[in-house]
């Protein structure tokens, strides 16, 4: 990274920027302090007391994960493999979300349960949930550390600060206002943070568009760069996924993006279903993640097309690309869209910039802190530590953990800085962590036989399918460039755990059904998974189901589109 910080990356701006920035920071400070005021129980710190509206957690739904990894990391594989990076969004984001919207919420929301460690608990016991509390908090600790060091890096080309004055700086701002103001100062600051980030990226968008000659003059120069009019058609995406057979990258692309890798970490990670979660009914939590997905169909033109643009305009990007090192000087896919804003944008227009990126980083790190902070207090700390204290204690533990996770993050902040496409690192974990846990999950709800042993032998063994299949990967017994590793150890976490949480169902005891009401599909009353249409439920555009058809088929036709 020294290179970078002497090298032509440094962003020229000037008092107009650094005001705006300043302001912005007292703005996201400010709704901090406002938040606090309305934090008397647990409860408020953790799940806002349930109160939010649903158009306010749907945008906190998407911007917690408009955080720099999704930034940053999609315009770093727009720059890469163009178009096919989309497949995140239309394959790997929107049907899942639509899934946890019309058939997941009703569970979660309806158990009253707090956190998704918490229904493990309740489905599973107690190894279950105690190995999916600590796998979960390590992940949010090694993704909070992603986040923090991309923070850093901006802050580092912005100002030439040192990379480690940087992540303590930016760490500290995140800590002050989550710590103030729990998951209510987290949610309202995703919000603004939601307009802040396409304030800066539309404009950014359209300047660089303008550039290359509008949308015609992106695809001659496209077609004529390094990996040449594959970059331009989202199908079948061989660059993206390593394979060289259209069908096997197609396979890889449906079940082990699509189906696996998406729905493992839509459907059961916490910190997107913390945000519905904290909603003011049952309605409000399952349109949550529902709005969420009209953005998400639309995010990859503002951060995969200005990847595109920048590894065409970009002469030391384009000279990566090439191959041509000594032209490149030291910049990476990574640094796409710092590259771009460097070249194109005006002062002023700089400072919101600017304010965007930080804004997407802080997002996804206060996403990463709050949901780390209520698994921590409630499924290992209370449940396994100190049980039965007052609620304050609680509250005062919860503040403590999250200053305690924010300087783990700065520690984890470095071994992200080994990877040179973040996007890479970021699948990896998924794969460990939220690919076995999906197929528990799944399984857990739908068939009732599953019993408390099978939950937590399936999880572990899952987890390291997964991980043996990322050594041979790295080791270089198994030749998988590209995200296959990810997508491979994904699919192997799945069925590995299927596998052996069948075999253990067959050879142990299952549960009671009356202990299994509210928690399996076919044991519980449909009546209970029902929502109020009436008062601010009312209407048909608060019809979950309908929202989510008029997705699904914009999700097709864009699809067929690129």
């Amino acid at each position: 990274m020294g290179v970078l910080a002497e090298a032509n990356l440094r962003l020229d701006a000037n008092a107009v920027d650094y005001v705006l920035l300043a302001f912005y920071f007292v703005l996201v400070l400010g709704i901090g302090y406002l938040a606090r005021r309305q934090v008397s129980t647990s409860l408020d710190f953790f799940l806002s007391g349930r109160s939010l509206p649903a158009w306010v957690t749907g945008l906190a739904f998407i911007s917690a994960n408009l955080g720099a990894i999704e930034v940053m990391g999609m315009s770093a594989n727009g720059a890469q493999y163009g178009m096919p990076t989309a497949h995140y969004f239309w394959i790997g984001a929107v049907p899942a979300m639509l899934f946890l919207g019309v058939v997941m919420m009703p569970f979660y929301y309806g158990s009253k349960v707090r956190s998704v460690p918490e229904f493990m608990l309740r489905r599973f016991g107690k190894p279950a949930h105690l190995v999916n509390g600590i796998s979960f908090a390590v992940a949010q600790i090694l993704i909070a550390g992603a986040n923090l060091f991309l923070l850093a890096t901006v802050v580092n080309v912005l100002l030439g600060w040192p990379i480690w004055v940087s992540v303590i700086l930016a760490a500290v701002i995140v800590l002050a206002y989550t710590a103030l103001g729990g998951l209510s100062a987290a949610i309202y600051n995703e919000v603004l943070q939601f307009f802040v980030i396409v304030a800066a990226l539309v404009p950014l968008t359209f300047v660089g568009l303008y550039k290359v000659g509008g949308w015609q003059g992106l695809v001659d120069r496209v077609t004529a760069s390094p990996g040449g009019g594959e970059q331009l058609n989202s199908w079948p995406g061989n660059e993206l996924t390593g394979f060289g057979n259209n069908f096997l990258s197609v396979l890889g692309l449906v079940f082990g993006l699509g189906f696996v890798l998406s729905f493992g970490y839509w459907t059961t990670n916490f910190v997107e279903v913390q945000r519905a979660m904290a909603s003011k009914s049952m309605s409000a939590a399952r349109r949550t993640p529902i709005i969420g997905a009209f953005p998400k169909l639309l995010i990859p033109f503002i951060v995969i097309i200005p990847g595109m643009i920048a590894a065409v305009t970009v002469s030391e990007l384009a000279a990566y690309k090439a191959g041509d090192m000594a032209g490149s000087g030291g910049v990476d896919y990574n640094d796409a869209l710092l590259l771009l804003m460097r070249d194109l944008l005006p002062n002023g227009m700089l400072g919101i910039a600017i304010a965007g990126l930080l804004a997407s980083f802080m997002a996804g790190m206060a996403a990463n802190l709050s949901s780390f902070n209520t698994v921590f207090t409630y499924d290992i700390w209370q449940s396994y530590i100190k049980k039965d204290k007052p609620d304050g204690y609680y509250l005062s533990f919860g503040r403590l953990v999250t200053a305690g996770g924010t300087i783990l993050a700065i520690g984890t902040a470095f071994i992200a800085s080994s990877y040179s496409n973040l996007m890479d690192y970021l699948q990896q974990l998924f794969s460990f962590f939220n690919a076995p846990l999906f197929a528990t999950f799944i399984l857990g709800m739908f068939w009732k036989r599953m019993t408390a042993t099978a939950g937590w032998t399936g999880l572990v063994s899952g987890t390291l399918a997964a991980i043996g299949v990322f050594i041979l990967a790295e080791s270089g017994v198994w030749d998988l460039p590209g995200q296959g590793a990810s997508f491979i150890g994904a699919g192997a976490a799945f069925v590995v755990d299927v596998v052996v949480s069948v075999a253990v169902t067959y050879a142990t005891q299952p549960k009671p059904e009356a202990q299994l009401v509210g928690l399996v599909y076919s044991l519980t009353p449909k009546d209970s998974l029902k929502h109020s249409d009436t008062g601010e439920d009312s209407g048909w555009y608060r019809k979950p189901g309908l929202l989510a058809g008029i997705v699904l088929a914009i999700t097709i036709v864009l699809n067929i589109i690129f």
